[in-house]
């Protein structure tokens, strides 16, 4: 028993401290740096960083653009998460001058994002960001005057990112062999798996805002992260990746924000930290968060227009590390839950009415 118990237990270890070896083109980081960092130093040129951070949050669709395919595919896919990201965007800040919309519009949200991935066989990060867009512009403080500039700033990103996908686009398709794009049509289970993670990550976010926290969204973006794990042990292992990679990340994002940063060096910190994560993601997921962690705080708080002081990070950080947690142990619960076949036969049953009905 105690034998098999060490062999589980190493057998975990070695699973969460595994380094992978990645598959991707070593300069994809790079444009992914440039293109999303780009945005926000224009706007340290202008001495208007938020804008920046705004536009740079547009610019993540850059991260969706397939490697595989012929190029309108590559094309059709980034054009169709920056629209995806822009109108998120626009809905959630909209959203945010009715309080009572906050949730049904994120619901809408989060649903339509997730079934958009799921159908399309997204890889990763798939909707992540277009979800984190929506979720931050519910609670950044946008007044209604500016609601229509904000949401030009990520559109503009995001015709930046398009324009920075076409030209990597055509460099890939010069210099490697062009893989076919995986089939995809409807598949069993599309519609129930997507109200499921709909509404648990969605009860993250209402457990979030009734628990007054003042970052709600941080819970809803870790819970859609470990509950799109397929397998439970998965999901364990991306729980841990999480917690671990956001305790170190708050430790690195204390101490840049520690510096009283000038626009151009947070432009310079954001490029690095980008590069940093896309060298990581598909290497180890617990080191890449501890880059992810803080830039998710830089464009959370040098995106609004509120000062950052000393007072205010520091109370940042603490909501991030309890937001995160939440937003975990909601996720692994939600895991579990897809694997009920209680929970999963009722909302079967409406799916297979919905497929014949609108067949």
């Amino acid at each position: 028993m105690l034998t098999t118990t060490k062999r589980l237990l190493r057998s975990e270890l070695e699973h969460l401290l595994t380094v992978n070896q990645s598959r991707r083109p070593w300069h994809l980081p790079i444009v992914s740096a440039i293109a999303i960092s780009f945005p926000v130093f224009i706007g340290a040129y202008f001495d208007a960083l938020s804008s920046g951070m705004k536009a740079s949050l547009g610019a993540m669709i850059i991260l969706n653009l397939p490697l595989v395919g012929s190029l309108a595919y590559r094309l059709v896919t980034i054009m169709a998460w920056g629209f995806a990201m822009s109108l998120c965007f626009a809905l959630g800040a909209i959203a945010q001058q009715v309080p009572l919309l906050k949730l049904p519009v994120f619901m809408i949200m989060a649903f339509g994002i997730v079934m958009f991935g799921r159908y399309y066989q997204q890889q990763p990060p798939a909707g992540l960001f277009v979800m984190m867009a929506g979720a931050i512009a519910l609670f950044i403080p946008i007044p209604l005057t500016e609601l229509l500039s904000a949401s030009g700033l990520v559109m503009l990103g995001s015709g930046f990112a398009m324009v920075m996908a076409l030209l990597y686009s055509l460099f890939l398709l010069a210099t490697r062999q062009t893989l076919p794009v995986p089939k995809y049509s409807y598949q069993p289970d599309t519609i129930s798996e997507s109200i499921i993670v709909t509404g648990f990550v969605s009860l993250a976010l209402l457990v979030a805002v009734l628990l007054n926290m003042p970052y709600p969204y941080w819970a809803s973006v870790s819970c859609f992260i470990i509950i799109q794990g397929i397998h439970l042990r998965t999901m364990w292992i991306k729980q841990l990746h999480r917690l671990l990679g956001t305790v170190a990340g708050v430790g690195l994002a204390t101490w840049l924000l520690s510096f009283d940063l000038l626009r151009w060096e947070v432009a310079i910190v954001v490029f690095t930290m980008m590069l940093f994560i896309e060298s990581l993601i598909d290497r180890h997921y617990g080191l890449a968060v501890v880059f992810i962690t803080p830039l998710t705080i830089f464009i959370a708080e040098y995106g609004s227009d509120l000062p950052v002081t000393v007072q205010n990070y520091q109370s940042v950080i603490q909501a991030r590390l309890i937001d995160t947690a939440l937003g975990c142990v909601i996720g692994i619960i939600g895991g579990i839950a897809m694997h009920s076949t209680a929970l999963r036969k009722p909302i079967q049953h409406l799916e297979r009415w919905l497929v014949i009905r609108f067949r």
